[in-house]
């Protein structure tokens, strides 16, 4: 069992030097990495600088762990995200999210891109996120259990902290715009759906559609995190939206909304 931690332990101590004990943990995806830019006292360190950290091959994913501070909180953020579709283990796509996670923090606030299935959605809405669908066909808790990590069988009910939904539904209220509610389904990509597989998730419960996500709610619940879940549609998806979908207009749309999408993570890191 100690074998499945050294890689772990080892990352962890790289950090350990470089960077104070975080109080809450981010996940920034597509083209909203440049959040923890404003990070205060910041510290970005090159994940080719963290042993057996993945590098990221996606455009929009800038690669760098950033620790700093944030309306009064201790942060760290990883700027950018290993996907299963880049031929990554499930290990691989959650071994930041563990990282981070082993560092002490007890929130995690998870961010992602997301095609929207909600007919009622419009591309730039933010949506938390109050489940999620793991339909990638894998688990990031597959193999052997570590109990220093937490449980072989982990249970899932709330996936999603009801009383970070609460938080982030009272900043956006604040703030003035309606936060979007919704089941995220994280599927292996890297093709985007079709219209049939569109039809199929709405009669599934799905709300929004990405390539991520699932495997790292999985992965930081497995280790006692609170999470907090938050996709920006960036797009329509197959079938609602009547044109071809492209990573273009995922990072266009991501860089449009980015003042109202840090205006929420900040508020909502103030209120917890």
């Amino acid at each position: 069992m100690r074998a499945m931690m050294d890689p772990l332990s080892e990352a962890k101590e790289a950090i350990e030097v470089r960077a104070d004990s975080p109080e809450v943990a981010l996940v920034l995806g597509s083209g909203l990495g440049a959040f923890a830019d404003g990070l205060e006292d910041a510290t970005a360190i090159p994940y080719a600088e963290i042993p057996h950290m993945p590098i990221s091959s996606v455009s929009g994913h800038s690669g760098h762990l950033v620790a700093g501070r944030k309306s009064g909180k201790r942060i760290v953020a990883m700027q950018g995200r290993t996907h299963l579709y880049e031929g990554r283990s499930p290990a691989d796509v959650v071994f930041g999210t563990r990282l981070m996670a082993s560092l002490g923090p007890k929130t995690l606030i998870v961010t992602n891109a997301a095609g929207g299935i909600d007919p009622s959605f419009e591309s730039g809405d933010l949506m938390v996120i109050t489940d999620q669908l793991n339909l990638t066909g894998t688990s990031s808790l597959l193999g052997p259990n570590d109990e220093l990590l937490g449980p072989r069988f982990l249970d899932m009910t709330a996936a999603f902290d009801p009383s970070l939904i609460a938080v982030a539904e009272a900043v956006a209220r604040d703030l003035g715009f309606e936060l979007r509610h919704g089941v995220y389904a994280g599927l292996l990509g890297p093709a985007y759906e079709t219209p049939a597989e569109v039809r199929m998730l709405r009669i599934l419960g799905a709300d929004a559609v990405g390539m991520s996500t699932v495997l790292e709610v999985l992965a930081a619940r497995h280790m006692g995190l609170r999470v907090l879940g938050i996709s920006c549609i960036t797009n329509l998806a197959a079938g609602i939206l009547h044109g071809p979908l492209s990573h273009d207009e995922v990072t266009e749309t991501a860089a449009q909304v980015r003042t109202r999408f840090e205006a929420l993570l900040s508020g909502v890191l103030e209120a917890i």
